[in-house]
C-alpha cells in the first residue's frame, strides 16, 4: 500500500510537467512542418546532437550543470513563498568572487583551492541574496523588485572589478584586458575526459558531481530537517506558521541566503570548470532566468530538477545539430516556451485555488 501511494504521489506531481513536455514537442513539430521541414529529421538531430555519443552527452552535462544549481536556488526560494529573480546577480557575484579567491589563495594545493573557490562563490551569492531577504523580512519590500535591481548592480560591480581590481594590468603588471586574471591550474576543476577518455571532445567537468551533491543536500535540508520544515511552512502559510511559533522573518532571510548560495556556487563552478576568468560584458549570462524554468518544470523538487535541468541541457546542446540539419534555431525557444507556459499555468491555477479557499467566508450562523 505504501509503495502504491508513493507511486501515485510521484505520478500526480509529475504528470502535468510530462504532459507539458509532450505538448511542447507537438507544438514544435507544427512549427517545424510550417517551415517546410520534417519533425522526425529535426528531433532525430536534436537527440543525436545531445545524447548520441560520450562527447555529445558530455557537452549536454556541461550545459546542464549551471542550470541545475540555479534551478535548485529558485526552488528553495519558491518553497518559502519567495520569487527569487536575482539568481542572475547572485551567479555573477559568485563568479567574480571565485576569481578573487582563486587569485588570493593560489598558493594552496588543488583540492583546498577548489573548496575555497566554491565556498567563496557560495558566500558571495548568499550575501547578495540576503540583501533582498532582509528588505523583504524587515521592511516588506517585494523581493522581485529588489532582486531585479540587484541583478544590474551585480553586473556593473563585476565589470568594475574586472576592469579596475582583478585586471591583469593591476595584479600582474601586464597589458590591460577586458577580463580578470585567469585561475591557475590548481584552481581548475578536473575535466571528465581526464577521468573517462571517451568524453574527449566535451567541455564536461567534475562540477556536475558538485551540483548532484547539492541536490542531495537540498533534498535532506528541505524534507528531513526542522529548518526545511520551517521554510516550507512559511511558504505554505506564513501567518499560520508564525502563529505556530515559527519565526517568519528569520526564515525568509535564511531561505534567500540558501537560494543565493546555490546561484553563487553556479558562478564559481562555471568559472572553475571552463571559463577560468570573468569578462566585462553588458549582458546577463542567462543561467538565473533559465533556472526559473528548470524549477517550474521540476515542480520545485530537487529530484525533479535533475531531470528538468537535463531536459533543458539536451535542448540547448542539441539545437546546434538541428541548425546544421536546416531547422530554425527558434524552434527550441518555442518548445521551451510552450513547456514553461503550461507548467506555469498549472502552478498559477494551484495558487489561485489556494487563495480562493482562503477567502471563503464563514456562514452567518458561524460568525458568532
Amino acid at each position: 500500500m505504501k509503495g502504491e501511494k508513493l507511486i501515485k504521489k510521484i505520478w500526480n506531481s509529475m504528470k502535468f510537467p510530462l504532459i507539458a513536455i509532450v505538448l511542447g514537442f507537438l507544438v514544435g513539430a507544427i512549427f517545424i512542418i510550417a517551415s517546410d521541414n520534417s519533425p522526425i529529421v529535426a528531433y532525430q538531430a536534436l537527440f543525436q546532437g545531445s545524447l548520441s555519443s560520450f562527447s555529445s552527452f558530455g557537452e549536454t552535462l556541461y550545459k546542464t550543470t549551471p542550470i541545475l544549481f540555479t534551478g535548485l536556488a529558485i526552488a528553495v526560494a519558491f518553497r518559502t513563498g519567495l520569487f527569487n529573480i536575482g539568481a542572475e546577480g547572485q551567479y555573477i557575484v559568485g563568479a567574480i568572487s571565485a576569481v578573487a579567491a582563486g587569485w588570493y589563495f593560489q598558493g594552496l594545493p588543488h583540492l583546498p583551492l577548489i573548496i575555497a573557490i566554491v565556498i567563496s562563490g557560495a558566500l558571495a551569492g548568499a550575501l547578495w541574496a540576503s540583501i533582498a531577504g532582509f528588505l523583504k523580512a524587515k521592511i516588506g519590500v517585494h523581493e522581485v523588485i529588489t532582486t531585479i535591481m540587484l541583478n544590474y548592480t551585480a553586473l556593473h560591480l563585476s565589470n568594475y572589478i574586472a576592469k579596475a581590481v582583478l585586471n591583469p594590468q593591476v595584479l600582474e603588471g601586464t597589458e590591460k584586458k577586458a577580463h580578470t586574471v585567469s585561475l591557475t591550474d590548481a584552481g581548475k576543476l578536473t575535466k571528465l575526459n581526464e577521468i573517462i577518455p571517451q568524453f574527449e571532445y566535451s567541455s564536461a567537468h567534475t562540477g556536475i558531481f558538485i551540483a548532484l551533491a547539492m541536490v542531495f543536500v537540498i533534498y535532506i535540508l528541505l524534507f528531513k530537517t526542522s529548518i526545511g520544515y520551517e521554510l516550507r511552512s512559511v511558504g505554505k502559510n506564513p501567518d499560520a506558521a508564525e502563529y505556530g511559533g515559527i519565526n517568519k522573518t528569520k526564515n525568509i532571510i535564511i531561505s534567500m541566503a540558501i537560494s543565493g548560495s546555490l546561484a553563487g556556487m553556479a558562478g564559481a563552478v562555471q568559472v572553475a570548470g571552463l571559463l577560468y576568468k570573468v569578462s566585462q560584458t553588458p549582458n546577463m549570462p542567462g543561467y538565473g532566468f533559465d533556472g526559473i524554468a528548470v524549477a517550474l518544470v521540476g515542480q520545485n523538487h530537487p529530484i525533479g530538477i535533475i531531470f528538468s535541468a537535463l531536459l533543458f541541457g539536451i535542448l540547448s546542446n542539441g539545437s546546434r545539430k538541428m541548425q546544421i540539419a536546416g531547422i530554425p534555431k527558434e524552434i527550441i525557444g518555442i518548445i521551451q516556451g510552450v513547456i514553461i507556459v503550461f507548467v506555469a499555468a498549472d502552478q498559477m491555477s494551484k495558487i489561485l485555488e489556494k487563495r480562493k479557499k482562503a477567502k471563503i467566508k464563514p456562514k452567518e450562523g458561524d460568525e458568532k
